[in-house]
């Protein structure tokens, strides 16, 4: 059985830096077998993905920040977990759509993480979500997701 780094590299995927917290709180916080994650907004090496899905940004361009947002909070899971093959089970996802008013298709845009999530893990990847529209995110980002975990 491929280890989840392995997998990662098939899916021509490297990790970045988990990201730093923006204040005075934790990225993260286990409590038992429980991995809580801070909101990771879309960002990638060029800085924040920004703009609002139905304006500046279409919802493919939406499914890519998600999808960016996904693999953002597997560094943070695997600096928590120690490693990936630690993560049991993608317990919940709440995505966060930056989108115009009314922006009636968060689902389709938060599938970019919730397919990453399926694609790294498998049916351990597959979990209950929160997926809606928003009028604005912090730095402007297209897209942030919160997760819990479940450890081994």
């Amino acid at each position: 059985m491929d280890t989840i780094d392995e997998k990662l590299s098939q899916l021509g995927i490297e990790l970045p830096q988990a990201p730093s917290p923006a204040g005075n709180y934790l990225p993260y916080r286990l409590t038992g077998k429980q991995l809580y994650l801070a909101g990771v907004i879309s960002s990638d090496a060029s800085g924040v993905i920004q703009g609002a899905v139905g304006d500046e940004k279409t919802i493919e361009e939406g499914y890519a920040a998600a999808r960016q947002c996904a693999i953002n909070s597997l560094a943070v899971m695997k600096k928590a977990a120690g490693s990936l093959d630690n993560i049991k089970q993608i317990v919940f996802v709440s995505g966060y759509v930056n989108g115009v008013s009314r922006f009636p298709d968060s689902p389709k845009v938060i599938n970019g993480a919730s397919d990453l999530y399926a694609d790294v893990f498998g049916e351990r990847g597959l979990h209950a979500r929160a997926a809606v529209a928003v009028a604005g995110l912090p730095l402007d980002s297209t897209v942030e997701i919160q997760v819990v975990v479940e450890i081994v």
